[in-house]
């Protein structure tokens, strides 16, 4: 098995549970929830932290922005022993009832073929969908956390500044919001043999996005109640 080059942990370091954000701010908010929780990687700027949620040991790791990033982070946990990630990040809103700190489970997620995922697939369009338990304890827990949450797919783009035309054509389609880094995870998961899901807390919606786009400051105490939630439910998935 490769080494991983960029996650400088041991495998004892890493919870088969892993929740996995781009933003190393929301990493650290999420590992003051955690019971005990240790630095065991800082290497390239990707923090990562292990303790212990409600009794059980949980990873929460920077994937940095992006699929090629993403991947890698990806790749290295599951060599270290992954067999669950939820990406837990922010998302651009779709809907016009929407608003800023709302939560969203994705429920697949589209994407253009090429890029790094052309490198997983050969070209091939291949079902980029989460774990039917993992999407299944996510809207399990929302709903016990009252969080005012929405469901459905999600378009992953490589291109953060696409534009609104580019958005559009995608909110015709069907898709509830946009991100950068689920489909990467669901199309890998499937390949490596691990569970996966996605949630996000929505920092902007459409109309407004490049121009208000929330902070994680701003989105603190959101983020904190749909952490809660997403640890509930990464603790609840059966290994």
């Amino acid at each position: 098995m490769a080494k991983p080059l960029h996650i400088l942990a041991r495998p004892e370091d890493i919870a088969p549970r892993v929740i996995a954000s781009g933003d190393p701010a929301r990493v650290r908010q999420l590992s003051s929830l955690l019971e005990g929780a240790r630095l065991v990687n800082e290497n390239r700027g990707f923090l990562v932290y292990t303790g212990r949620w409600k009794g059980v040991d949980v990873t929460v790791a920077t994937h940095g922005i992006g699929a090629p990033s993403a991947s890698i982070v990806f790749e290295e946990l599951i060599m270290l022993g992954a067999r669950l990630i939820i990406r837990f990040g922010t998302c651009g809103g779709f809907l016009r009832d929407m608003r800023v700190g709302d939560f969203v489970i994705a429920t697949g997620a589209s994407y253009i073929p090429g890029g790094t995922l052309s490198t997983y697939t050969r070209g091939d369009c291949m079902a980029a969908v989460p774990d039917y338990e993992v999407l299944h304890r996510l809207v399990e827990k929302a709903e016990e956390y009252s969080l005012r949450y929405f469901l459905g797919p999600v378009i992953s783009s490589d291109n953060f500044y696409a534009g609104i035309d580019f958005l559009n054509e995608w909110v015709k389609r069907g898709m509830i919001a946009v991100d950068m880094e689920a489909a990467s995870l669901m199309v890998l998961s499937r390949i490596r043999g691990v569970k996966a899901g996605a949630a996000f807390v929505i920092s902007d919606v459409i109309g407004e996005a490049y121009a208000k786009m929330a902070t994680a400051e701003e989105l603190r105490d959101a983020v904190d109640r749909a952490s809660r939630a997403v640890l509930d439910a990464a603790v609840s998935v059966r290994l």
